[in-house]
């Protein structure tokens, strides 16, 4: 069968008939190539597959080896509905967790204010390139703070999705779900309305309200705060 072309062929079903995001295709991908990487062959048998649990078990957290289990079981399931393969070797498969729950950390008012403020301390020392990315990067950052929009969402906007009138903005979140939210200051509007302004030919061409510096899509791994 050759497990190359068949895990090409679901990230294809999986990009344009599931519409899964850029991050989740990517995480897939590598959650494959890891596990052909242990199990060395096409159809593993239930022996290999439970060595492969054990050692990721030995390696991650529970939160992450379902996810790693979860794509590769659902990279067969789609295998067996196609009728690419007879057996599926993760459907006799079970694997408990017991997870340690843990509470989301809540970043304190006097931080946020902290960043906003240098962020703004430094809005006149930038020449008129870095200015544009100056109030995308300013921009970006309000929004996840006054919304509570994940950071994928935010840099998965897309131009269309923006009204600067309103201030309503629709985002697709998990599992391509849309939703809105609404941004009511009239500073954070006014914000992305010069953004806007400064980037407009290149975000009309990306089709991305937030683009780099060459002018495509603002990947989220640019923007974490820590």
């Amino acid at each position: 069968m050759g497990y190359h072309k068949t895990v090409e062929q679901y990230l294809e079903y999986c990009k344009f008939r599931k519409e899964l995001d850029w991050n989740t295709l990517k995480a897939y991908r590598i959650d494959l190539k890891q596990f052909f990487e242990y199990v060395r062959e096409d159809i593993p048998d239930k022996a290999a597959v439970e060595a492969y649990i054990t050692e990721l078990h030995k390696k991650y957290k529970p939160k992450t080896i379902k996810r790693k289990i979860a794509s590769v079981r659902t990279y067969y399931s789609y295998l067996e509905e196609n009728e690419i393969i007879q057996s599926n070797p993760f459907r006799k498969i079970k694997v408990k967790f017991k997870e340690i729950s843990l509470l989301p950390r809540i970043i304190p008012r006097e931080e946020i204010e902290k960043l906003l403020n240098y962020m703004y301390i430094n809005e006149n020392r930038k020449s008129e390139k870095a200015y544009k990315f100056w109030l995308r990067d300013v921009a970006m950052i309000e929004i996840f703070f006054a919304t509570g929009a994940r950071v994928y969402e935010i840099s998965n906007i897309k131009a269309e999705c923006v009204n600067l009138n309103s201030g309503l903005i629709k985002i697709m979140g998990k599992g391509g779900k849309e939703r809105y939210i609404q941004v009511v200051t009239p500073e954070i509007l006014e914000i992305l309305k010069k953004y806007y302004m400064y980037n407009c030919k290149e975000i009309k061409k990306s089709g991305f309200f937030f683009i780099n510096s060459r002018g495509t899509r603002y990947y989220p791994i640019r923007i974490y705060v820590t």
